[in-house]
């Protein structure tokens, strides 16, 4: 199953009270109205004001749910560190190969494929411009090599992954891969970013790929 259809999959939770829905569809509407507004102005050009009168809503009601803007970037990134957690329990779960979840996760790019190119520059500039956004995004960065090598390193155990270069190095060079995959298409969207990022896959395979497994057989 692709990870963009695992994604979807919902574990089962009490049911909210009429409060706390009201308060998640609040949140919801907030985080929805500024990514769309940073991706039509721009991070540093959007402010509060902007955000919560785009969603119809009270300007300190942002302040309920977002300490600063910046915290909605943090959110949504999130949402990408979510994603490789969910990678790294398919990859202990499953009895299949587990280069199998790196595409699928490789395929999603970390859930980006729905979001616009306009969006992504947006989010690209904040971290070049604002120290907070550029913080958050390197803590970001930690988090998800260590969950990248935790599933090479399983992929090394059963023998699918290079052994020459050590879990963190591989979850280190993926990064660099496709976050400059993310930013290409960002800048030039001329396909979709699956199609770009199956492309990339096929190649960056072969480079993950146990000396064993690099072998063809016979025709």
């Amino acid at each position: 199953m692709a990870m963009a259809k695992r994604l979807t999959l919902r574990v089962h939770a009490p049911r909210l009270g009429r409060r706390e829905r009201r308060g998640a569809e609040t949140r919801e509407r907030l985080y929805r109205a500024a990514l769309r507004l940073f991706a039509e102005r721009g991070f540093q050009e959007t402010t509060v004001e902007d955000i919560t009168e785009a969603a119809d809503v009270g300007k300190g009601t942002f302040f309920n749910y977002f300490q600063t803007k910046e915290h909605v970037l943090a959110a949504f990134g999130g949402e990408r560190v979510a994603a490789l957690e969910h990678a790294l329990k398919e990859a202990r779960a499953t009895k299949g190969p587990i280069l199998d979840v790196l595409r699928d996760l490789a395929l999603n790019v970390a859930g980006q494929s729905k979001e616009s190119p306009a969006l992504l520059r947006a989010i690209y500039a904040a971290h070049a411009t604002s120290a907070p956004v550029r913080a958050q995004l390197q803590k970001r960065m930690q988090t998800t090599r260590r969950l990248l090598s935790d599933i090479f390193l399983l992929a090394q155990h059963r023998g699918e992954v290079r052994r020459d270069l050590s879990p963190t190095d591989l979850a280190r060079r993926t990064q660099i891969v496709f976050v400059g995959l993310t930013l290409a298409w960002a800048v030039v969207p001329e396909d979709s970013i699956s199609k770009r990022s199956l492309a990339v896959w096929e190649i960056f395979r072969l480079g993950l790929l146990a000396p064993r497994s690099r072998k063809r057989p016979a025709a």
